[in-house]
């Protein structure tokens, strides 16, 4: 395929539901149920908690603790979802009480507060920031900017600097590394993660970031595909939640095998491959990661070792492993595992309980972009 076929360049998304014969009532009645049951459904099901007249954040509600992860996710499927009042709810709790004003972090957002605002933790993760800033961006290309904090191109161009630039006046550390151009896990560790690597989003903050910076994120998208080919294994496909800049599994704390942050993998190379056709590589990933899945229940999926080893823990959020394993499809229409992947992943409900916040998070994402509503939002 030419690069030309992506999203970006066609501006046509694919409905991978509609191909593999939904009809597309059903398919737009399943993505609004969603997002309905996610942000204002029953309290067993929501995720989504409003606070006052114009405030709201996204519940972990594994961990009881609001997280930068989750309030990122919750305003792009905000501004994917055209619901400018859940956006600006988000944001403007987010940036109330995660924003940092002091220390070696001011700049960024502390990536845990309990959900009365407290910060439990003065540390950043940069996976909130580069969907925070995609989300601003979007934000700004679909409604306009206003008054701050809802000047949401500035905000999002601040914050992409800050990550970049962040340690220059020796206080403090970048997100990514400056010499290889790899997001990091933490701001002041040198290794990754590499569910965190999007080279989708680097590929438009290229465009949209402050002009010095965008060579910066144009290699930042070459340099992130070419590091998970190395992190991801050549036979089975997985990858480790913790990697080193090398691409080997960083095994601290026990992070270096398949698990929870991993699944992320999926979803981005078939995001990546719908909007830019990233590499013909990511085709191969997709088929790889679901030929290991085929003869697997989800309620037996485990902890795996990235050759494919099992231990005896169970996965903690099955739902949003096959929910990311079927957004890989997109890399992949005519693999020949794709359409079971998109079945199994229709064919499932969102997840009850206390352990529904990833797991649903990944699953309305899914929703998003195998109907074709996940898009990017240009300038007018």
């Amino acid at each position: 395929m030419k690069k030309s076929e992506g999203a970006f360049y066609t501006g046509e998304y694919l409905n991978l539901f509609k191909e593999y014969g939904y009809s597309e009532a059903e398919i737009a009645s399943r993505v609004e149920e969603t997002w309905q049951e996610l942000f204002f459904g029953s309290g067993d099901m929501k995720i989504y908690f409003e606070v006052g007249d114009d405030l709201g954040y996204m519940l972990d509600t594994g961990n009881i603790d609001v997280r930068t992860e989750g309030m990122s996710y919750g305003m792009m499927m905000a501004v994917q979802m055209d619901n400018k009042d859940v956006f600006d709810r988000l944001w403007k709790w987010t940036y109330k009480y995660m924003y940092m004003t002091e220390g070696e972090n001011a700049g960024y957002f502390a990536w845990s507060c309990s959900p009365d605002g407290k910060k439990n933790s003065y540390g950043p993760a940069p996976d909130g920031e580069e969907y925070f800033a995609l989300a601003l961006f979007f934000a700004s290309h679909r409604w306009g900017d206003g008054e701050a904090p809802f000047n949401y191109s500035n905000q999002a161009k601040d914050l992409l600097r800050t990550c970049l630039h962040k340690g220059e006046d020796g206080v403090g550390y970048p997100m990514w590394n400056p010499e290889n151009k790899l997001i990091k896990f933490i701001p002041n560790c040198e290794y990754s993660d590499p569910s965190y690597h999007l080279p989708h989003f680097y590929e438009l903050f290229s465009l949209w970031a402050y002009e010095e910076d965008q060579s910066f994120w144009k290699d930042a998208a070459k340099a992130s595909r070419e590091y998970l080919k190395i992190a991801c294994h050549p036979e089975t496909g997985l990858a480790p939640e913790y990697a080193h800049y090398d691409g080997t599994p960083n095994d601290e704390r026990g992070f270096g095998h398949f698990f929870s942050d991993s699944y992320r993998v999926a979803a981005n190379i078939g995001l990546d491959y719908e909007w830019f056709r990233g590499d013909e590589w990511e085709t191969e990933l997709a088929n790889k990661l679901q030929a290991f899945f085929a003869d697997k229940a989800p309620e037996d999926y485990r902890r795996y070792k990235i050759n494919g080893e099992p231990f005896e823990e169970k996965s903690l959020h099955p739902v949003g492993l096959l929910a990311t394993n079927a957004m890989a499809s997109l890399a992949t229409v005519n693999g020949p595992y794709a359409k079971a992947n998109v079945d199994l992943f229709w064919n499932t409900p969102l997840r009850t309980g206390v352990r529904r916040y990833y797991d649903n998070c990944l699953y309305l994402f899914a929703m998003l972009a195998l109907s074709g509503n996940f898009k990017i939002y240009m300038p007018k």
